[in-house]
């Protein structure tokens, strides 16, 4: 054989190999040690990551000192030196600490961090202290909303103070985060009927139970009833959590996670779904590449624009966090 026919058995041999790998390595969502894709092409916004440090003289309340996973210090520098089917662009931290000034703590860290994009604080909802306390931490720009509870929501929707502190939120144009199970989306909808202009964000799929198979159907429908409310979004978070897999083994494969997924998907859209990696919280299931290449290989399946709207553009429009 010459040497123009080894070369053209070459490449038909290399050709027929990319025909042949799995569409998750070929597509824009490949696995972190085959990944070849231009970084420019995607940016990727995690909208949910917890930082603290148990080495403060303070300390921190949460998480406790008997969980040897968690308390330890955990910072944007531990988050950055994890590998990633894609690169991180930047951050929205969710404060998990009750402690007021816990609040500063991450806009102080923040100021010398431009990785941290936006912050969702920790406020005492329907107290006196609420609004002293708002009015302080939203002259940052870097504020973009709190999280509460849902049983917090589901014990005060009928209280005034209650409503009158969140309606605060929507005229300072700050989203709402909802934390909890199935409860708290029946919740959601009836606050956005006393508050219809208030962005509200679903975390973690509203604690959806996922093993494969088809989830809950209370579930399912309290999912779709709440879509049905414009200014209602869901963060496609909580995915491996969702096995209850605590030995970090959640399975990588999409197919596992997909009956759950595509509820939330025909309910909510390409335009009320963001991303969000619950890190470190989500370590004890599974490490951070497979949490984001599981949401990667859903939604790269998706026409093209849909990976962008999920992973960056959606919470940009949702959170409003800053470039910088």
């Amino acid at each position: 054989m010459n040497l123009t026919q080894n070369r053209r058995s070459f490449l038909k041999m290399a050709l027929a190999v990319a025909a042949a790998l799995p569409a998750r390595i070929t597509a824009l969502a490949p696995d972190v040690a085959t990944s070849k894709i231009n970084d420019s092409a995607l940016t990727v916004i995690d909208t949910h990551t917890h930082f603290y440090d148990p080495q403060r003289p303070q300390g921190v309340p949460w998480p406790p000192k008997d969980d040897p996973l968690l308390y330890r210090t955990v910072l944007p520098k531990e988050y950055r030196a994890l590998k990633t089917p894609v690169p991180v662009t930047g951050t929205v931290v969710v404060e998990a600490s009750s402690w007021i000034e816990d609040n500063q703590w991450i806009l102080d860290l923040a100021a010398n961090d431009p990785f941290i994009v936006g912050f969702v604080g920790n406020l005492p909802v329907g107290t006196d202290a609420f609004a002293k306390h708002l009015g302080r931490f939203a002259q940052n720009r870097l504020f973009r909303g709190i999280r509460i509870g849902g049983d917090l929501l589901k014990q005060n929707l009928g209280e005034q103070r209650f409503l009158a502190d969140l309606k605060q939120l929507a005229r300072r144009d700050l989203a709402l985060d909802l934390l909890g199970g199935p409860e708290l989306l029946t919740g959601a909808s009836r606050l956005t009927r006393e508050i219809p202009d208030l962005r509200i964000i679903i975390d973690h799929l509203a604690g959806v139970h996922i093993d494969g198979r088809a989830p809950d159907a209370e579930w399912k429908r309290a999912m779709e009833m709440a879509a049905e409310r414009p200014l209602i979004c869901c963060k496609v978070s909580g995915l491996v959590e969702g096995t209850g897999r605590t030995d970090g083994t959640a399975p990588r494969d999409v197919a596992f996670y997909a009956p759950a997924l595509d509820v939330v998907w025909n309910a909510f859209g390409e335009d009320r779904l963001i991303y969000g990696s619950n890190w470190p919280v989500s370590a004890r299931f599974a490490d951070l590449a497979t949490v984001q290449q599981i949401v990667l290989d859903y939604f790269s399946a998706k026409r093209s624009p849909v990976l962008k709207k999920i992973f960056a553009g959606n919470a940009k429009r949702i959170y409003k966090w800053i470039s910088r």
